[in-house]
């Protein structure tokens, strides 16, 4: 294969096309190295060496570090490798190599996140949320199974009553009104808001 193009990306970085398909990002030490330059030849067993020694492991220890930043679901991890330029099968030996290792979990993503949200937040709002975050619905659902009680949305309307020291009993009826509408948007279900507002 011929090296087609070598563009610099900051100072030190540099994406490196194969044949008019990027391949990878190398560094500038890793170019000299493995002899990458424009017009020059890459044998498969290079090209085959830097992908193993060099960019897999890269992304490996990228995808931890991510992880020991922050906790991340699997479709967020995969986005932040994937921006970083790392080839997509690589980004997948990087995923399963975490996961291997516990450290990528929806499912504890999902009941961690339900757990922070739930005092604040409707059941449909958290869901979103989650959603947004690909998060597979099976693993919300099973989340909600496990951290939401039916009791759930009653406690979060009374948080927000408290922290929005909303006091029904002296409330006006427009004021109730205005505020059912708002737990209404955040998705909270009408009974639920009723039930609350009549406690």
């Amino acid at each position: 294969m011929i090296v087609t193009k070598v563009e610099s990306v900051t100072k030190a970085k540099f994406k490196v096309y194969l044949d008019g398909q990027f391949a990878f990002v190398l560094y500038k030490g890793e170019l000299s190295r493995f002899g990458i330059s424009e017009e020059e030849e890459l044998s498969e067993e290079v090209y085959a060496q830097i992908r193993k020694d060099v960019v897999l492991k890269r992304a490996k220890l990228r995808a931890m570090h991510l992880l020991t930043d922050m906790d991340r679901t699997e479709a967020g991890l995969r986005e932040k490798l994937l921006q970083g330029m790392y080839p997509e099968d690589l980004v997948e030996e990087a995923l399963s190599y975490v996961r291997s290792f516990g450290y990528l979990n929806d499912l504890r993503y999902a009941e961690n996140f339900i757990e922070s949200k739930k005092d604040s937040k409707s059941r449909k709002e958290i869901y979103a949320l989650l959603s947004r975050k690909g998060v597979p619905a099976e693993q919300i659902e099973q989340a909600f199974d496990t951290c939401y009680s039916d009791h759930g949305e009653q406690e979060a309307i009374r948080c927000i009553i408290r922290k929005k020291r909303m006091d029904i009993s002296s409330a006006s009826r427009e004021e109730i009104q205005k505020f059912c509408g708002y737990l209404a948007r955040k998705g909270f279900r009408y009974e639920e808001i009723l039930r609350a507002v009549q406690q």
